[in-house]
């Protein structure tokens, strides 16, 4: 009985939990149907299960529209929701693809002041008649705004902690001219989340719960929205690791689930090819940006694979592969640490490598 118990700890403590199961609309399959040689997935489960750090959470995998690899670690479990922090701006560009699809908003070429009342929000800076969300989209909107520099008037230290925080945001005045300068500000995702807000009538979170996560059959998460039920849709938001999956999944069908064209098609080609350099070395994992999404190529042994991918702080990465037709989400809880993005792209590397010749 003793040795029986010890067992259970050390499986509990070190090793990872696989639950392999088929859920509405998307089956399981094994590794090695989908072209990963089993010994190499193995190896990688091993790896992970003894990582000094004991904050990885889970590890899903999806190829050609099935489950192949779903494992957690450290005593979570599949039904556990995450933060996964600034991932969630990439889940408001899926989110404004959906709006587009609603007929909320005509294009990403509609300049932010049309969507908002002068009467509403008599605040409202002029300089957003020179704002369109597909600047909001690339992190070149020019707004004075920068996450690294908390000085800056459109900071989210300086809204953030208000009851209501759009009137605010609309009265943050340009620094430089739209479309030229990439700078990493989450003020872009919110006033996207905003508009989506101001023609829907309900909040982001509602939003999503309705047109999104409920078709996807995602019961459990949270999203922070404040008391004028304004949703922080630059990160707040929590999902289990098999969820965070299914929305890359969604991106990789090009918004379509089953036999629902949820997002706007022609947005989901552009939001899958938009690729910008303008982020220069930001962040040395990315090779561009586009649709609040990092761009990156990159060779692994013998493949070259190119991918893109949402990332948020602790090491939670949601990673689409269109040539592939695969889906990579790991959700981690090092928040406030680098290494956890390292770790991540060392995971993805061993799993490309892992795929047999092309």
């Amino acid at each position: 009985m003793k040795k029986t118990l010890t067992l259970f700890c050390l499986l509990l403590s070190c090793a990872a939990y696989a639950q392999l199961k088929a859920i509405p609309d998307l089956p399981a399959g094994s590794p090695e149907t989908a072209g990963f040689n089993k010994d190499s997935i193995q190896a990688i489960t091993d790896t992970i299960a003894k990582f000094r750090q004991r904050d990885y959470r889970g590890l899903v995998v999806i190829k050609d529209n099935k489950i192949v690899v779903e494992n957690y670690y450290n005593t979570f479990w599949r039904n556990h929701i995450h933060d996964v922090r600034s991932a969630g701006k990439s889940i408001t560009a899926l989110l404004l693809g959906v709006a587009i699809r609603e007929g909320l908003v005509q294009h990403v070429d509609q300049d932010v002041y049309s969507f908002f009342s002068k009467k509403k929000y008599p605040s409202m800076h002029e300089d957003y008649k020179q704002v369109k969300l597909i600047h909001l989209l690339n992190m070149v909107s020019g707004l004075d705004a920068d996450s690294d520099n908390p000085k800056t008037p459109g900071s989210e230290g300086k809204w953030m902690p208000k009851d209501e925080w759009v009137s605010y945001l609309l009265s943050i005045p340009l620094s430089g001219n739209p479309g030229q300068k990439w700078v990493y500000a989450d003020i872009n995702a919110v006033l996207i989340g905003a508009v989506i807000e101001e023609k829907s009538g309900m909040s982001l979170r509602d939003f999503a719960r309705q047109k999104l996560f409920d078709p996807l059959a995602i019961k459990e998460f949270y999203w922070y929205t404040n008391t004028a039920n304004q949703t922080g849709a630059a990160g707040n938001l929590y999902l289990s690791t098999l969820d965070f999956a299914k929305l890359g999944l969604l991106v990789a069908n090009k918004g379509k689930w089953g036999d629902k064209q949820l997002a706007d098609y022609d947005y989901m080609n552009r939001l899958l090819s938009e690729n910008s350099t303008a982020i220069g070395d930001y962040n040395p994992l990315a090779d561009g940006y586009g649709m609040l999404w990092y761009r990156t190529k990159r060779t692994f042994g013998r493949r070259t694979v190119s991918y893109l991918w949402a990332s948020g702080n602790g090491g939670n990465h949601l990673v689409v592969v269109p040539e592939e037709n695969m889906v990579v989400a790991m959700t981690s809880g090092a928040y406030g640490n680098w290494y956890p993005h390292a770790r991540a792209y060392f995971i993805l590397g061993k799993l490309f490598q892992a795929l047999g010749k092309k």
